[in-house]
């Protein structure tokens, strides 16, 4: 990719832009490089081969010598949990307000980066000096604290970056959005906006969570048995709100799940949580009334391992839900999660335990602008672009066509397209390579690669596995062993006819050839694929081990 003149203004999504999740933008000024914010997604049911993903960062990891730091807007996972994954590749200073570097610094001390990264923390609506870049921070209201808009002043002109918002009067944790400043910014003149685009298709408002609250505390004080709340883990005023609820009604909450406790001590860290109790471990719910505790638990998204999926299958080691219990889904349903939490509320439901959620209550806003307050945002910052992020392609159409009717002129693009902002009318000027990466323990695995190919194949086909014996002078000794997991079990009579058909194929391969390792392997395996293809019409992976006797 050619490099920018001295004195342009270009902005890159590497992840976020035409999806959900997965945020990693990049902006280009005087051949220096910002990196806004670097996320997680969830492959979900489409890609079953992989679990947790994150962008590519090949492009930036070449040029991290002109990587002056990497901004978190705020502390969500599609927003900072790829940190500690990509940092080695970067290799910048990150800069973050006091909760997200609460939350971050776990995930660092986990992956044993702790004491190599600088982190600087920002105080909200703090300002950060990166030159040519200059930063300040607008606090803005939205599912966790601490969430702030960047307002990007370079010498070529004024960005603002939304990152994730929403216009809530009394979001309950933190201030509410800081309209004056937009206002400020829009009376200086705004070269182009790069805007959430979530609920850019919802008419209205997204509700405030002062409404929730209420509703929370009005549900659980007439309710028996046990009750369960599950909600988005991040979202600290959510939590508060089910806890205070829980105290108004006379019961204990006790916290299960690692994400749930992981979020408590970073809440507790930076100072919020101050006016509640602690909450109580898993194991001492036993020692509660039924009547008296308060399940605060994961799982909202009906993953199959979160705390609630166990409950539900009856499998957790030391929570059981039953007849005359309640679980409350205080969240709303992800795209593509639908039959995952379903299948939750079923298996919950066929305990007896009745199931409450946003559908029939008001137990859930969203924590990201709907229209009206898109309206409400152009009219204060009044950019003469606008570039709509932060959304599949749904979103970002939606969000365009109302910026249009609101006199900015809308740019789409996606991951990895270079839109050059000055000088000259915005355009795509390039494009950058971009790719998602798989998380698998401390390896990352590129999604389009080798290993996830081979293992979509296993998924749709299964694995065979032929162990032979060879004497030095070629002669096959004792029996072939085959498995084939995910595709025949070990008693399938089909396994017998399988394997006297390869081992008459490979005694009929010339003595010189058995004598090859190279060349034998290389046989086998063929001879292996064409019976399977004879007999199964499959054509799985094959692997073939060589046992020299």
């Amino acid at each position: 990719m050619t490099e920018s003149p001295s004195d342009d203004l270009a902005f890159l999504p590497l992840g976020g832009t035409g999806e959900i999740g997965m945020n990693f933008n990049l902006y280009r000024c005087r051949e220096r490089w910002l990196a806004v914010d670097c996320g997680i997604g969830f492959a979900g049911p489409a890609l079953p081969e992989a679990e947790i993903l994150v962008p590519d960062p090949g492009f930036i990891a070449a040029r991290r010598e002109a990587l002056l730091g990497l901004v978190i807007t705020h502390a969500h996972e599609d927003h900072l949990g790829a940190v500690a994954h990509l940092w080695p590749r970067l290799r910048c200073p990150v800069y973050a307000t006091p909760f997200a570097a609460a939350m971050l610094r776990r995930k660092l001390a986990e992956a044993q980066l702790l004491a190599e990264v600088t982190l600087h923390i920002v105080p909200p609506g703090g300002e950060i000096a990166l030159a040519p870049f200059r930063l300040r921070l607008i606090p803005v209201a939205h599912s966790i604290p601490e969430a702030q808009a960047l307002a990007i002043e370079t010498p070529a002109g004024l960005i603002l970056h939304t990152g994730d918002w929403k216009l809530d009067p009394t979001p309950l944790v933190g201030p509410p959005t800081d309209e004056a400043a937009l206002a400020a910014l829009g009376e200086r003149g705004v070269l182009a906006m790069i805007c959430d685009s979530t609920n850019a298709m919802v008419e209205g408002h997204s509700g405030s969570e002062a409404d929730v609250r209420r509703n929370l505390a009005a549900l659980i004080r007439d309710m028996t048995g046990r009750i369960a709340v599950t909600c988005f883990a991040s979202n600290v005023a959510r939590v508060e709100s089910i806890a205070l609820a829980a105290r108004a009604a006379g019961r204990s909450v006790a916290l299960v799940g690692r994400s749930l406790r992981n979020l408590d001590a970073a809440a507790r860290a930076a100072g919020y949580f101050a006016t509640l109790p602690p909450f109580l471990p898993e194991d001492a719910a036993e020692e509660i009334p039924d009547d008296n505790l308060l399940i605060l638990v994961t799982g909202s998204q009906g993953e199959a391992r979160s705390a609630l999926a166990r409950i539900a299958a009856d499998t957790h080691p030391r929570i059981a839900l039953g007849e005359s219990d309640t679980v409350l889904f205080s969240s709303r349903v992800i795209p593509g999660n639908e039959r995952a939490i379903g299948l939750v509320q079923d298996n919950l439901v066929r305990r007896g335990v009745r199931v409450m959620t946003e559908a029939d209550h008001m137990v859930h806003v969203s924590g990201h602008p709907a229209r009206d307050e898109l309206r409400r945002l152009y009219r204060l910052v009044r950019p003469r672009y606008a570039v709509p992020v932060h959304g599949e392609w749904r979103h970002l159409t939606a969000h365009a066509e109302l910026a249009r009717e609101m006199g900015a002129r809308p740019i789409l693009i996606e991951d990895g397209d270079v839109l050059g902002l000055a000088p000259g009318e915005p355009e795509v000027i390039e494009s950058a390579p971009v790719g998602r990466l798989a998380v698998e323990g401390k390896r990352l695995v590129p999604l389009a690669g080798a290993v996830m190919a081979a293992r979509r194949q296993m998924l749709r086909e299964g694995v065979v596995v032929a162990s032979i014996a060879v004497d030095q002078a070629g002669r096959l000794r004792g029996r072939a062993q085959i498995s084939a997991p995910g595709l025949l079990a070990p008693d399938d009579q089909e396994m017998a006819t399988l394997t006297d058909e390869f081992v008459a194929t490979l005694a009929d391969l010339p003595p010189a050839l058995r004598q090859d390792e190279t060349g034998l392997i290389d046989a086998a395996r063929a001879a292996l694929r064409r019976v399977l293809g004879r007999r199964l019409q499959k054509r799985p992976p094959v692997e073939i081990h060589v046992l020299r006797v």
